[in-house]
């Protein structure tokens, strides 16, 4: 897993990387712009693009300068830099490639008053206002600034962030910044690229390698993570020869109800699929004849009122929640599984009954997985405001209570009992779907009776859910 870092941690890292490799910062940021150039030229074909530049005085607008005259040497015929002097003061490195790009034929122009670029107008902007160690709203010139370029009629690409936008901390719910059709990120991504509110700020963002040491990144400290495939690679475990069913463990469904079968379906199919070796649905007399005939491999448990009598030990994982219903005999239900200390996944229905008793969570198993989306969390801890706040309050309660918390949205987070926050960008707005939620109830169940650790079990079947919607 990557370590997704904070921007004085990126500097840092910028740092370390300069003493270590004895390369120079104006070198890094050459490094920078050649990454940047090397994407866009994926992006804008067409050598004859009109296309602006607009470079602060810091050293995105640094990078900014570099840019222009790389692109100029890509043979790109109709570019304008426009340095954008709102502020008094120069970075070294924007000094230095300001004396660099004056010895070339690109157009120059200072522009220190907003109106003077009230004529502006490109097929392509390059945003080098403002990086990302900006940690407040926009104001004045640079607000108006921002709106202008948003008002042009021209793609937006953003220098490794978009002018305006906070990169970790709560994204203002009135965002006044740059919105960019792509922003080209240096290094790592930044911590709220995955945070729903930034499509406010950004459409699509690539990360590009500018030789920032790794080793140093990786060893310090956060409790981000973003998964990466050879993560899953990992965790998978191969098939051995002349095992049975009775290897891969017996997980147990409880979902359904009259009008919400299809959920209990959804949750059976993806676990079977999955590998369980057993499969059992405990579902309403109403359901058994769907299920034996969509799924004639899943064994069927009518669900009562009660359970007097009946045991549980033979079910290796269990799940509770699909399309179950809010009836009070399922409290009961719930009450039930949770004293049997049996590795346990809760989700829709499941978590709003245990949301309506609060005081039963202190009593989950450990590792527990509870799989909410965004309105079913808010019911079990409270409104939140921002997905930052949404997630922080998932972090600490996954520590508090020992359980961990799939917080579901395009990218989902994965709130472990030790603290890290796992992040996958498997997803997409097409899972935005009915049944999406049952069907990775279903896999997570599946994995943690094939005896997966609960960690690996949501981490490994968020990101095969994704992958497969």
């Amino acid at each position: 897993m990557q370590n997704l870092l904070t921007a004085v941690q990126m500097q840092d890292a910028d740092a370390y990387t300069i003493g270590l490799q004895k390369i120079s910062s104006i070198d890094l940021m050459e490094n920078a712009a050649k990454a940047f150039v090397k994407v866009f030229l994926k992006e804008v074909s067409s050598k004859k693009a009109i296309i602006s530049i607009c470079c602060g005085q810091g050293n995105n607008g640094g990078d900014g300068l570099a840019i222009a005259r790389l692109l100029k040497k890509e043979k790109y015929k109709n570019i304008t830099v426009f340095l954008i002097n709102f502020a008094d003061k120069q970075s070294d490195d924007y000094a230095e490639n300001l004396k660099r790009i004056k010895r070339t034929k690109v157009k120059i122009i200072p522009i220190t008053q907003l109106d003077e670029l009230r004529d502006l107008a490109c097929d392509v902007i390059v945003d080098a206002v403002l990086g990302s160690g900006l940690n407040k709203p926009l104001k004045s010139n640079y607000a108006g600034l921002a709106k202008l370029i948003n008002n042009l009629n021209a793609k937006i690409i953003a220098v490794d962030v978009p002018t305006g936008f906070n990169t970790e901390n709560e994204i203002e719910e009135d965002y006044i910044g740059v919105k960019a059709d792509l922003a080209i990120c240096f290094q790592r991504p930044k911590i709220n690229f995955f945070m729903p509110e930034s499509a406010k700020a950004l459409v699509n963002f690539e990360v590009v390698k500018i030789g920032i040491d790794e080793d140093f990144i990786e060893e310090q400290p956060s409790f981000w993570k973003l998964l990466a495939q050879k993560d899953i690679q990992q965790v998978i475990k191969p098939r051995a020869k002349f095992t049975h069913k009775g290897t891969y463990g017996h997980a147990l469904i409880i979902a359904g109800n009259e009008n919400t079968m299809g959920a209990a379906l959804l949750a059976a199919s993806s676990c079977l699929h999955t590998g369980a070796g057993l499969t059992t649905v405990c579902l309403p007399q109403s359901g058994l004849i769907a299920l034996n005939t969509l799924l004639p491999e899943v064994m069927a448990l009518p669900r009562n009122d009660h359970f007097d009598g009946f045991t549980f030990e033979k079910f290796s994982a269990i799940a509770i929640g699909p399309g179950l219903g809010l009836d009070r005999a399922n409290l009961g239900l719930l009450e039930m599984l949770i004293n049997l200390k049996k590795p346990l996944v809760i989700d829709a229905d499941g978590l709003t009954i245990l949301s309506k008793n609060r005081h039963l969570l202190p009593e989950l198993p450990k590792n527990t997985v509870l799989t909410p989306h965004l309105k079913e969390f808010d019911r079990l801890f409270g409104e939140h405001t921002s997905w930052w706040q949404r997630i922080i309050t998932a972090r600490e309660k996954a520590q508090l209570l020992e359980v961990i918390i799939v917080l579901k949205n395009q990218y989902t987070f994965i709130c472990l009992p030790t603290g890290e926050v796992r992040i996958n960008s498997t997803g997409n707005a097409a899972m935005a779907s009915g049944g999406m939620g049952d069907v990775l109830t279903g896999i997570i169940t599946s994995l943690l009776a094939q005896s997966y650790r609960p960690a690996e079990a949501a981490t490994l079947g968020v990101y095969l859910h994704g992958k497969s919607g």
